[in-house]
């Protein structure tokens, strides 16, 4: 005899199915927002890994040549050319014309200014975005420090037009973010070498070092120790950082530090200034007796005499 299912039957078969539902809809559900955090927490890794690398390549070495031939090249041209005329103006040959001297310098200023100001630097390289700034503000100053004394210059003797140049406002500022600008790259520099060398020991240039401190950095750190007291002191001068670095550890190494009682980096730079003790190309000419085991970037001026 066939059975009939009852009322009951039919309400508990459908609260089954009913529940079957709930059970496979929850379970997808809580499978759709696992995947949904998963997919959250693995975009927050690539987009730490990313954030990673673009620090990593803010001052790879491909940036920092970038840099040095479209930035740090023409100024240099400028600057190189700015000491060998007041060179000739302080010799007082009376054969130069002075006034058309800076305005030779003036024109090589504002060609060099409207070079840098078409070109830009990637955001995520600050260095060298503040270093970019610096060199164009110096430009800019050189200029309007050249353009007041044009027409003044020759009725002054030569070391009369370069004292009062030495001591115009603009000059001494135009100095100052020359040397800023200078030492915003050599500090790229040392973070470049820190993607290379993570356990790399810093110096706080603000300090001055004794001459174990020194002996202890490494070379970039060194430099970057120049460039910072070069700015404190606002010497601008025909050299490299790196020249005044190779000079600084030749002295240490021959023993004229200790003959003369000189104890830290600080008199060491003093004395080597005051005597005129630095050249240009005095860091290519003994890299290879002192810095063979040193980390550097492959930028011209590391290797070539200029």
């Amino acid at each position: 005899m066939d059975k009939r299912l009852t009322r009951t039957d039919y309400l508990f078969a459908l609260m089954f199915i009913f529940m079957l539902v709930c059970i496979l809809g929850a379970f997808f559900y809580g499978l759709k927002i696992g995947q949904e955090k998963s997919d959250q927490k693995y975009e927050k890794i690539l987009h730490a890994d990313k954030a990673v690398a673009q620090e990593y390549g803010a001052y790879d070495q491909q940036v920092l040549v970038s840099y040095y031939h479209t930035i740090f090249l023409p100024f240099r041209e400028f600057q190189n050319k700015w000491f060998e005329l007041m060179s000739q103006i302080e010799a007082g040959n009376s054969t130069i014309d002075a006034s058309a001297v800076l305005k030779e310098l003036n024109k090589l200023a504002d060609e060099k200014y409207a070079a840098l100001q078409s070109k830009n630097m990637p955001a995520t390289s600050p260095l060298l975005v503040q270093s970019h700034q610096g060199y164009l503000k110096s430009l800019k100053l050189f200029a309007d420090t050249l353009k007041s004394y044009q027409s003044k210059a020759n009725g002054l003797s030569g070391p009369q037009l370069l004292d009062a140049i030495q001591k115009d406002a603009y000059f001494v500022e135009a100095k100052t973010q020359a040397l800023t600008a200078q030492k915003n790259y050599f500090d790229s520099i040392v973070a470049w070498n820190g993607t290379i060398d993570p356990d790399i020991e810093n110096f706080d240039p603000a300090n001055n070092a004794n001459l174990d401190q020194w002996r202890a950095m490494n070379l970039n750190v060194k430099n970057l120790y120049i460039t910072a007291k070069l700015l404190k002191n606002k010497s601008f001068a025909p050299f490299y950082p790196q020249d005044l670095t190779i000079r600084i550890d030749e002295f240490i190494a021959s023993g004229q530090a200790k003959k003369l009682n000189v104890n830290d980096v600080n008199q060491t730079m003093d004395l080597l200034l005051s005597t005129n003790a630095v050249r240009s190309g005095d860091f290519v000419k003994g890299k290879a007796k002192w810095y063979t085991n040193e980390q550097l970037p492959q930028l011209p001026f590391f290797s070539d005499v200029n």
